[in-house]
């Protein structure tokens, strides 16, 4: 077994889980503890069983509930030291033996599971991707991503599952709500990645052989779920694949995904 499972994807919060036969983890923790509890409990998972929760960066969604969580059922928390550090009120909660350190581009494991953290460009202290792997499988996690490049896509080259940002569509931001800074933010090299980049980024996949993919991160106010889908089908079909090249899906904000197995 190697399942992915988003419990939360977006920009007002984010949770996913990957389980082997051996192993249970979450990345990130930025919901409510008890919305990750329910999501768990509907999918049949005891909180603490987890054998751990790995941190992609300090951003409230992504670690609004992690000292909460960790501390209540005794799981150990994967991190960075930047991370650590930029997240004091988290960092507070998390008894110190809980805290596994680790460092960006160097490999760690949880028991059956082999992970290896990538940087990411986005406007954090040390933002990072995971790809995970397990009985020769590889699952990759990349999101708040400013801009893609041949460093990331190297690492998520060879992926069997791909859980990739499309967190906005520029004329929806344009018109969204708002404020002029915040936009220039998101759309910067160390904001989020486009609708249009995705599809691009998962068009160069499937060449290295992308069986499935999820979008995720999705923006509440400058996104649609049936648009960003649309788009990436677009841009495949504008690179010669059709819609059955892939196993498309996008993750909700609200409640969890079918599980995925890989």
């Amino acid at each position: 077994m190697f399942n992915f499972c988003s419990l939360y994807s977006g920009s007002s919060g984010n949770s996913l889980l990957v389980q082997s036969d051996n192993t249970s983890i979450l990345i990130d923790a930025g919901v409510s503890c008890r919305k990750i509890e329910n999501a768990l409990e509907d999918l049949g998972v005891l909180p603490n069983s987890l054998d751990g929760v790995l941190v992609t960066h300090e951003h409230t969604d992504h670690v609004n509930s992690l000292g909460t969580l960790v501390k209540k059922y005794n799981i150990p928390v994967f991190v960075n030291q930047e991370t650590l550090d930029s997240m004091p009120k988290q960092r507070d909660k998390i008894p110190e033996e809980n805290i596994n350190l680790f460092k960006v581009d160097d490999y760690f494991e949880v028991n059956d599971l082999k992970i290896k953290p990538f940087k990411i460009p986005h406007d954090a202290a040390n933002p990072c991707g995971f790809n995970i792997f397990n009985d020769n499988k590889k699952i990759s996690i990349a999101t708040d991503i400013g801009d893609m490049n041949r460093y990331i896509l190297k690492h998520l080259e060879d992926s069997n599952f791909l859980l990739l940002e499309a967190n906005y569509d520029p004329n929806v931001l344009r018109c969204s709500p708002y404020p002029y800074q915040l936009k220039q933010r998101i759309a910067s090299p160390t904001g989020h990645l486009s609708n249009s980049k995705a599809g691009k980024t998962i068009s160069y996949l499937l060449q290295s052989g992308l069986k499935a993919a999820m979008l995720g991160h999705l923006s509440k106010h400058s996104n649609f779920p049936e648009l960003a889908y649309k788009t990436v089908v677009e841009e495949l079909m504008s690179n010669n694949f059709n819609e059955n090249s892939l196993n498309l899906s996008v993750a909700s904000r609200d409640c969890h995904s079918k599980i995925v197995n890989i």
